[in-house]
């Protein structure tokens, strides 16, 4: 988000990214109980990755902040790059901290029990990327 879009459309306006947001923690337990995750148990936050130290962290915040929602042990783990790798944790819960169905949450079902969908059409997922748009476009006006 902050290197690859910028490079590939260097006069597009990139907005903020769409997490961490306590507002994701709604799509997160819903896409958890969708799955059948009782509510009950340690949760892996899985996320793609990345080689941006930044995103890493802003997995870690977005786990903190669904650990106090849930009221569970929730940790962050990656697939591609960061650490800890999703493969070595092991976890029986994965909630999915993807957009969209593909690779990385094909590779998600194969390393733990339940795996929630990604947040995908949620609600509240279209509530904060419009937010994002809204502030975005307010900058690029000024």
């Amino acid at each position: 988000m902050r290197v690859d879009l910028p490079a590939q459309a260097p006069r597009a306006v990139v907005t903020a990214a769409v997490g961490p947001d306590p507002r994701l923690c709604v799509a997160l337990a819903d896409r958890l109980a969708e799955a059948g995750y009782d509510g009950t148990g340690a949760v892996v936050l899985a996320a793609a990755g990345s080689t941006d130290e930044h995103s890493l962290d802003g997995v870690r915040r977005q786990a903190a902040l669904l650990a106090d929602h849930l009221g569970v042990e929730v940790t962050a783990a990656f697939l591609s790059a960061g650490e800890p790798r999703l493969a070595d944790v092991q976890p029986a819960v994965v909630a999915s901290y993807l957009l969209a169905p593909g690779a990385f949450h094909d590779a998600m079902a194969t390393a733990a029990t339940l795996v929630s969908a990604p947040l995908g059409d949620h609600p509240v997922l279209a509530d904060v990327v419009l937010e994002r748009y809204d502030e975005a476009a307010a900058g690029a006006a000024r």
